[in-house]
This record gives structure tokens, sequence and C-alpha cells, in this order.
């Protein structure tokens, strides 16, 4: 999930199909890894960090509700075990005990209210994107979004990778 080498080609297209259109909408390329250095920063993890708010030189991103560390232990605990998975669209819920499965489901309820906003600080160079921490939350199946990984639990340099892709 992390190692964009080992993505097969159509994952590598929509990653960086994605990745593009959030850069293209605050600014750029250069923009975005700004604030994702800005994030990077943020120790143990930006998510965690009480203010909803990380900003750049250019960027700034916010959140509508704080992420307290037990939820995150769990979120992190689930994409740290697939990070090296070479499928992007990973059912969370798939092979996990009852127990386990209840302690994810938990988390997804708390969890999946929360949206991001990332804006330009000048409005000029674009609108910005938003995003959730799931892409789908069905009965059986949950997804987490593949811009939230990349942004808060993959490194720089696969995000520059995938920005780079030729398709």
């Amino acid at each position: 999930m992390c190692n964009f080498n080992k993505q097969n080609e159509d994952t590598k297209a929509l990653i960086h199909i994605l990745l593009k259109n959030c850069a293209e909408s605050v600014g750029g390329t250069n923009f975005l890894l700004g604030l994702l250095e800005a994030i990077k920063e943020k120790k143990p993890n930006a998510l965690i960090y009480n203010a909803c708010k990380i900003e750049s030189k250019e960027l700034k991103i916010t959140w509508n509700k704080i992420i307290f560390k037990d939820k995150f232990d769990v979120l992190e605990e689930i994409i740290h075990s697939h990070k090296s998975s070479e499928n992007q669209n990973f059912n969370i819920l798939e092979n996990d005990s009852e127990k386990k499965k209840k302690k994810i489901l938990n988390m997804v309820k708390t969890l999946a209210p929360i949206e991001f906003i990332v804006t330009p600080k000048d409005p000029q160079y674009g609108i910005g994107f938003t995003f959730k921490i799931f892409e789908t939350i069905e009965n059986d199946s949950i997804k987490i979004n593949p811009i939230f990984i990349a942004i808060f639990f993959c490194s720089t340099e696969y995000m520059k990778k995938a920005l780079k892709h030729q398709i």
C-alpha cells in the first residue's frame, strides 16, 4: 500500500490521478509536498494533534473532530499490518477475530464523520479539496481512502513517485 513500486499499473494510475487532482486544486505539487512535510513534523502523529489543524507555508489542513489515541492506535495497527500490501482496496474487516472486528467497527463509527479540508492560504491558488478517512463503509466491507493513507501514513518519497508517475 505504501510501496508505490509494488503496485500494479492500474493502481499506480489511479493513485497518480487522485493525487495529481489534489495537488492541482491547491496550487501544485510543491505546495502539497510542503504540507506533507509539515504533517510529518508532528510527532507522534499529526492525527492526534488536538488543534485539528496543521499549516505549511502555503496550505492548511483542518479536520472537524479530535482523534483520540485509542482510536488512532486501532487505525494505525490496521494500516501498518497492510502497509506492504500490493492491494490498495483491502477490506479492513477481513481475516479478523470477532473481538477485533468489534474494536474496528467501534473505531469506524467514531472516525467516519471526520472530514479533512485542505485549502491554500491564498485563494488564488485553488479551491482545495476534502476527503474522509474511509472510502466505503458497507455491512461487511470497509475500505480506507487512498488519499488519507498517502497523506498521513506513506512517505514523502511515495507521494513524489505517485505524483511523477507517467500513465
